[in-house]
């Protein structure tokens, strides 16, 4: 088991997460790379374990992190049981549903009978009663938002999690969703977009949307997944994100072009 800092609230600064009562450190850990199956895990463990040293209490998760899909969570579930489970209530906990998850009709978007299935199977794979915060990971257009919303709701109402977010959606659709969870007696608690020096599309129209309704916002890919640091000046490491056969940052993303920009 293991035994946190005794210091590691003095060095991180907390920012309220919207006009929420939660407050969330100005870093947060996810979990999309380097837990999944394909990792080491005792590199997965001394991460996280590195990270609630430095006030890091928020882990960011998703059904569908690995891989395989479903792993990070597993990696997660293990940290939990193995290195900080007398910590969980100095932790915020989060992970999300809405990319392909299983086949058929049913594994995929934004139902209600597709987001409270997930919901169950990532309390399963981390061994917990309930998430912080669970979230609708990306717009479904062809699923009623009334039907999405009100799953969440639901959710939260049955202690399966304490606060609803939605990621990925874009302005006018973060109203309406604001509005339909209002009318139910609650509120959005945060909004996860995609956000760096290399796609700053909140900036037109989303952040004003979240200030006005007060939801909080994190980003994810600040670093544009490695590419906005030194990492990729001289080429392709042989250990970076880039050159593993798994992940979302190709090789042929890695461009003259951009690294001139960088």
């Amino acid at each position: 088991m293991h035994q946190p800092d005794g210091k590691r609230y003095e060095g991180m600064k907390y920012n309220r997460c919207g006009k929420s009562g939660v407050k969330l450190p100005a870093i947060s850990l996810g979990f999309w790379h380097n837990f999944g199956g394909v990792d080491t895990r005792e590199n997965s463990r001394a991460m996280a374990r590195h990270a609630f040293d430095l006030g890091i209490t928020h882990f960011d998760l998703a059904n569908n992190y690995g891989p395989p899909p479903g792993s990070a969570e597993e990696t997660m579930g293990y940290i939990l049981k193995n290195d900080l489970s007398g910590y969980r209530d100095e932790l915020i906990i989060s992970t999300k549903a809405g990319y392909d998850m299983w086949p058929g009709p049913y594994g995929d978007w934004g139902s209600r009978k597709f987001l409270m299935a997930s919901l169950d199977q990532s309390l399963k794979r981390m061994g917990l009663d309930y998430v912080d915060i669970f979230y609708h990971h990306r717009p479904d257009p062809e699923t009623p938002l009334e039907e999405t919303i009100g799953a969440l709701c639901d959710i939260v109402h049955s202690g399966k999690a304490l606060y609803a977010g939605v990621s990925n959606y874009p302005p006018e659709l973060t109203g309406k969703a604001e509005d339909l969870m209002k009318s139910m007696g609650m509120h959005i608690l945060i909004h996860q977009p995609k956000y760096s020096m290399f796609e700053r599309w909140i900036e037109d129209g989303l952040l004003k949307e979240l200030r006005d309704d007060g939801i909080g916002c994190i980003v994810f890919s600040p670093l544009a997944q490695g590419l906005l640091t030194n990492k990729y000046l001289e080429g392709i490491p042989a250990d970076s994100r880039a050159a593993k056969p798994t992940g979302f940052l190709r090789p042929e993303q890695v461009t003259h072009e951009r690294i001139e920009k960088v």
